[in-house]
């Protein structure tokens, strides 16, 4: 369905909430691609996601964190990332506590069934950020979290239905159509809400379909007959759009991060194997982004030590639990592959939790409570937690070259015997490298293009791998440019946008039927 742009040539004035039939079914990418569309026609957009529950985050100018998936919104506005755009980030620690950030401040600790006794003071500060957005902004591009079906829930809701009925806004269902039976999840999500719910439904939108649209259009006229709502568009399975992952549910082992093969790669050329350690509680998986836009660097995530002990370059990423995904790594038999590379002079990475790891020993009595912990004794430090998190942006000297990056971690540095690995252009020397084992508490180092091309030769000298060559010309933040501008064109060519602006302005058709159907 073709786009009609801005109706009359008037600034579209409203709010939306991108809800979704499950997690990963598309929310973030549709989100990212109407602030961007509505950003290209001169109007005022901003992101918000009420409540995040991801262990992929940043840092903002002020200091605050809050979840990849809003910096990348915030971008496709075209601004800078701000803890208004995810009052409310929940952090994944183990599979019954999270850590709470709070308009980008730890808040501290909380449990699943003891959520509710924090709803109160969260839902107002949910309330009060979007309608200071709602003021500032022609256009509040809402996202929901995870299912808005999730009827156990919907009591302590702050981020889907309760957002929305809260603040009056009206709601577009989006279904991923890859997992199968998208027109059910589309019935069943609207049917199972209750009447008041119901009614701020306002249609649906298919994600990731294959094949022949003409194939599927019968089935979108019986959903419409069946819940008085229409699909304002169906967007294609589109395999290049890789990018920027919501959470870690993205990373799964196994999976190679990068574009796909488009087959103008020269099958002669000699490529560097990456190995990226998908830890239990790995964070800030968009780490290892930047070396998969590199051609000719293959990164592809792991769990075994046959990986691990063969890799040209190994990454151990971050993670939110520290303390417990270093015994992961020793039950598994990784923490010996990874010792035994260090030995061989075989290149190791490693980022926030994955440094602290590669040290002598970790004091923990913040975020495992653990106390002294032995570490991997790869790098001679030694590392103690504190309660207070640093958050901060961050930019240095690396080899020479110009560097950035950001810092989120309870960890500190206690003590090095180590020379440093780059130079902080406020606190000095940072990180560490023994051989051609590295590390640092930076997220997003990688990102630094001359840097990172640098880093690969000689991470290729060190494995000897003759003949790599690393392209000249990659530029990380480009690729995410273009990222977001094909989730636009992709918006724009295939949603009805003429109709979902009327939605923005108007909310749904109050003639919207409630499904009272009963299983009997």
């Amino acid at each position: 369905m073709a786009s009609a742009g801005r109706r009359g040539g008037g600034a579209v004035k409203g709010a939306l909430l991108v809800g979704g039939t499950s997690s990963d079914a598309g929310k973030s990418l549709i989100v990212a691609g109407l602030c961007r569309h509505l950003a290209r026609q001169g109007i005022r957009v901003a992101p918000f996601k009420a409540q995040n529950m991801s262990n992929n985050s940043v840092v903002t100018l002020d200091g605050g964190e809050i979840g990849r998936a809003q910096a990348l919104q915030a971008f496709a506005c075209g601004l800078e990332p701000s803890t208004r755009f995810n009052p409310v980030l929940l952090k994944p620690g183990s599979d019954r506590r999270s850590h709470v950030v709070v308009r980008g401040q730890p808040a501290g600790d909380v449990g699943a069934r003891d959520y509710h006794a924090w709803r109160a003071r969260l839902v107002g500060i949910v309330a009060d950020e979007l309608a200071s957005l709602r003021d500032d902004f022609d256009v509040v591009i809402a996202e929901g979290a995870g299912s808005v079906a999730e009827i156990n829930l919907r009591p302590t809701d702050i981020a889907n239905m309760g957002l929305a009925r809260s603040a009056d806004l009206p709601v577009i269902l989006v279904s991923d159509i890859d997992r199968g039976g998208s027109l059910a999840h589309l019935f069943g999500t609207t049917a199972v809400l209750d009447a008041a719910d119901q009614r701020l439904i306002a249609g649906f939108v298919i994600n990731k379909f294959r094949g022949d649209p003409a194939i599927l259009a019968p089935g979108l006229d019986q959903l419409q007959g069946l819940t008085g709502r229409s699909t304002f568009g169906v967007i294609p399975f589109r395999s290049d759009l890789w990018i920027d992952a919501e959470d870690s549910l993205a990373a799964p082992v196994g999976r190679r991060v990068g574009p796909p093969d488009d087959g103008t790669a020269d099958p002669s050329a000699v490529a560097l194997s990456v190995a990226a350690i998908r830890l239990p509680r790995v964070s800030n998986t968009t780490d290892v982004e930047a070396l998969g836009c590199e051609p000719g660097v293959d990164v592809t995530w792991v769990d075994d030590a046959a990986s691990v002990a063969s890799a040209d370059l190994v990454v151990l990423p971050g993670t939110r639990a520290t303390v417990s995904d270093l015994a992961w790594l020793r039950s598994r038999g990784l923490a010996d592959a990874l010792v035994g590379r260090a030995r061989r002079g075989w290149p190791v990475i490693g980022i926030c939790g994955g440094f602290q790891m590669l040290g002598r020993q970790i004091d923990d009595p913040v975020e495992s409570a653990a106390g002294r912990v032995e570490g991997l004794g790869i790098l001679d430090l030694e590392i103690g937690f504190e309660s207070g998190k640093v958050l901060r942006q961050v930019t240095g000297d690396g080899d020479g070259r110009p560097i950035s990056g950001y810092e989120i971690h309870h960890g500190r540095v206690r003590w090095s015997g180590e020379r440093p690995w780059i130079v902080d252009a406020q606190n000095g020397p940072e990180g560490a490298v023994r051989g051609a084992v590295r590390g640092t508490h930076w997220h997003g180092l990688l990102a630094s293009d001359a840097f990172r091309r640098d880093l690969l030769r000689t991470v290729a000298e060190e494995r000897g791998v003759t003949g790599f060559v690393a392209a000249p010309d990659t530029v990380v933040n480009e690729i995410r440019g273009t990222q977001v501008d094909l989730m636009a064109d992709l918006v724009g060519e295939h949603l009805d946008l003429s109709a979902l602006e009327a939605v923005i302005e108007h909310g749904p058709d109050p003639r919207s039927p409630v499904i009272t159907h009963r299983l009997e």
